[in-house]
């Protein structure tokens, strides 16, 4: 019997500061925690990260994924920080197996280590870092269905209390985040969410809508500004490939003062 998956998209906020104990990233550490009580606790874990890009789909298939420190000018603590999950080649294996049958090249990477997309979201939700992770890459030409097809390939994974995370940021716009708010800055921000949220949620959407807006969600209000390079949206792609259906539950909070979202799709529906 095949054994669907637990799927979340989550804002996983700046580098390292969700474990600096930063005011600025106290609802998402809340919300993490919190959609981690809500999923039965996975046997492993999938993370699709913003933060990593090949020119093919490229999945980690060591053992042991050493901790790679992909972020700059934090202090010492950032670059001690530890999460000594295994890793999981048959998984690995699996995924690589599903995206050649669809016709998607694929490779398996036994040397790439877990970056902080990975690893500071899961520090917070499963700290004690005992369930082993296998980690996806994003494709560098940043294609919108070409991320669609690649959750599409993945529809048939088989492994029993999976959790499958796209872990990127619903905003995204680096410069917006130092520069004063204005009344038009946050209302960019609260359009695109609006149009998000609507997206992954609305259950009257049939999926071939769904799956369009994803498509073209550079159409969407104020896409570019919250979004000028869309790397931390396309994991929310995968997610949707995958699901193929509304969210069970969605998540609205301010990260760093901008408002974000956090998108679950639950076995449970």
């Amino acid at each position: 019997m095949k054994h669907g998956p637990n799927i979340l998209f989550i804002s996983h906020g700046g580098g390292p500061m969700p474990l600096l104990g930063d005011e600025g990233h106290k609802e998402m550490v809340n919300c993490l925690q919190d959609i981690a009580t809500k999923i039965i606790k996975p046997s492993a874990i999938i993370v699709i990260s913003a933060h990593w890009e090949e020119t093919i789909p490229t999945i980690t298939s060591g053992d042991k994924p050493s901790l790679i420190y992909d972020y700059y000018g934090f202090p010492q603590e950032s670059y001690n920080i530890e999460y000594p999950c295994m890793g999981e080649p048959q998984l690995a294996e699996q995924i690589y197996n599903l995206l050649e049958s669809e016709g998607i090249d694929a490779n398996l990477n036994e040397k790439r280590g877990f970056d902080h997309g990975l690893f500071v979201p899961l520090k917070i939700m499963y700290p004690n870092a005992d369930i082993p992770c296998v980690q996806l890459s994003l494709v560098n030409s940043l294609d919108p269905d070409q991320h669609l097809n690649i959750g599409q390939a993945l529809q048939n994974l088989d492994y029993k209390d999976l959790l499958v995370i796209g872990s990127g940021f619903s905003f995204h716009n680096m410069k917006a985040f130092f520069e004063s708010d204005t009344n038009e800055s946050k209302a960019k921000n609260e359009a695109f969410e609006t149009w998000l949220l609507e997206t992954c949620s609305n259950s009257s959407f049939s999926e071939k809508e769904r799956r369009a807006r994803l498509s073209q969600w550079a159409t969407a209000p104020a896409a570019r500004y919250c979004h000028p390079r869309e790397e931390h949206l396309l994991p929310l792609h995968v997610c949707y490939g995958i699901a193929q259906r509304s969210c069970s539950e969605s998540f609205e909070l301010k990260i760093l003062n901008k408002k974000s979202s956090m998108y679950l799709w639950s076995t449970k529906c």
